[in-house]
Formats: C-alpha cells, structure tokens, sequence
C-alpha cells in the first residue's frame, strides 16, 4: 500500500519498466544506486540483469519485501534513509555512482540539488520525474519555464529527457504526466570555477522577480555597472540570459568584492 506522506506512486508498466532498464543499460562494474525502490519494479529487473544494487528507502514497511524478492536475483544492499542525509561522495568511495529513481514529486527538485553537490561523484543519473519537472530542466533560455532549475543544472549536467509516462503507468496514478531524464555531470574541465553559493545567489534573485529587468531584480546583489562589465545588458530579464552569463555575473561580481 502507497503512503501518502512519501508521496509514492509505484512503477507497474513492463513495457516502459523494460525501456527504462534499457534506457539505463547496466555495466559490469557499475555502482548502482536506486533512490527509492518502492516495490522493486524497477530495481528487480536492474538486479537481474546486474547482479548488485544499492537502494535507499525511508519507508521502513517495504524494505522486509524487497530484500524477499531480491533475494534470489544477486546483491541487494539497503540503506535505510532520508535520500537528502545520504553522502553520495562517502557512498562512491572512488567508483562513480550511477544514480537511479522514480523521485517523490513532492521533494523531486531538493533532492536534485543534493544530487548536485556530489556531482563529481556521479557518473549519470537517471530520474522519473513530472513531466512538467522535467520539461523546467531542459528548457532553453527565452522559454516560459526556463528558470533557476534550468541553469543550476545546466551548468552541472547535460539533461537529456528520454520518454514521457502517463499516470497510468502507475499505482495509485498521479494527477499529473511524468517523464524520464537523463542527467550527465560535466567533466570537471567543462564546469566552471566561480564560488557556487555566489552564482546560485545571482541565479535566485535574479528570476525571484521574473517580470523584473535585471537591474532591479539584482538590487543589493550586482549594480547595473557590474552587469554591463559582465556583458549583459541590465535591462534584460533572467530567462533571456545563457547558464554561463550568470557564472560570468558572479565573476564580476566577486572580483570586485
């Protein structure tokens, strides 16, 4: 039975369970780590096809089940938690981890900004998530839903949707469409080398106020002097600029104190 406290909603489509697992393409060798198991639908195949898995589960009630079911197929290790106390780093010890999971759509983006910070310890990850979540993460500067979820992961990853779900696919089904995506995290001569609590300051307040041209949204972050030495024209809003415009911002912005 579903909670509602954890917002769960379980995977039961084989056709798309089967794509998904394709999708992802399990190595030997790979460290595989499931974010929320739920019932197994997707780490059983995995586990099949991989012989070792690592979940992580909060929902003390479904780990007796899974570690069952899992029992004959290969290594099933369980790490009972809240995804958002999980050291990722720790978890890799040296073997870049390859992250899978239907998200809980109530703390989807949380948890992907976790993941974030142990980017370069994360081979790929591979994310069911809503719909509309996904089509934020890859939106392109002038969208209507580009915004701070779009550029902090774009300047960590490339976003990749893969295929979209319908509420049926699931039990109970949710309100609302889902998709899977695939987040890749730049090689480290790709990211870029301004202060990231600097850039996600930038990045916040600057699409706080969306239908604010940057030079108020800034206001006590950036002087419109600071923008035009950024090249940015301090009458333009956040959606028009490029992920690294902002990284450019904050550049300005720190090597002037």
């Amino acid at each position: 039975m579903h909670k509602k406290q954890f917002g769960q909603h379980f995977l039961h489509d084989p056709g798309l369970i089967r794509r998904i697992v394709q999708a992802i393409a399990p190595r030997p060798g790979d460290a595989l780590v499931e974010i929320g198991p739920g019932e197994g639908a997707i780490t059983l195949p995995l586990l099949r096809e991989h012989g070792r898995i690592t979940v992580i589960e909060l929902d003390r009630d479904l780990i007796p089940r899974i570690q069952a079911a899992a029992a004959p197929l290969g290594e099933l290790t369980v790490i009972h938690a809240d995804v958002l106390t999980v050291d990722f780093t720790a978890l890799a010890a040296g073997s870049p981890l390859r992250l899978v999971g239907n998200l809980p759509y109530n703390i989807s983006s949380p948890i992907l900004f976790h993941c974030l910070e142990h980017a370069a310890a994360i081979a790929d990850m591979h994310f069911m998530l809503q719909k509309e979540v996904v089509d934020r993460m890859a939106a392109a500067p002038g969208s209507k839903v580009y915004g701070r979820l779009s550029v902090m992961l774009q300047l960590s990853c490339t976003v990749e949707p893969l295929l979209n779900v319908p509420p049926g696919a699931f039990n109970p089904p949710p309100k609302v469409d889902s998709a899977v995506v695939r987040l890749v995290p730049l090689a480290p001569e790709r990211r870029h080398r301004a202060d990231p609590a600097l850039v996600e300051r930038v990045v916040r307040h600057a699409f706080g106020q969306r239908r604010k041209t940057l030079s108020n949204a800034l206001s006590g972050v950036a002087t419109a002097e600071q923008i035009r030495a950024a090249g940015i024209d301090p009458r333009e809003r956040a959606e028009q600029l490029e992920p690294l415009q902002f990284v450019r911002l904050a550049e300005v912005v720190a090597a002037e104190g």
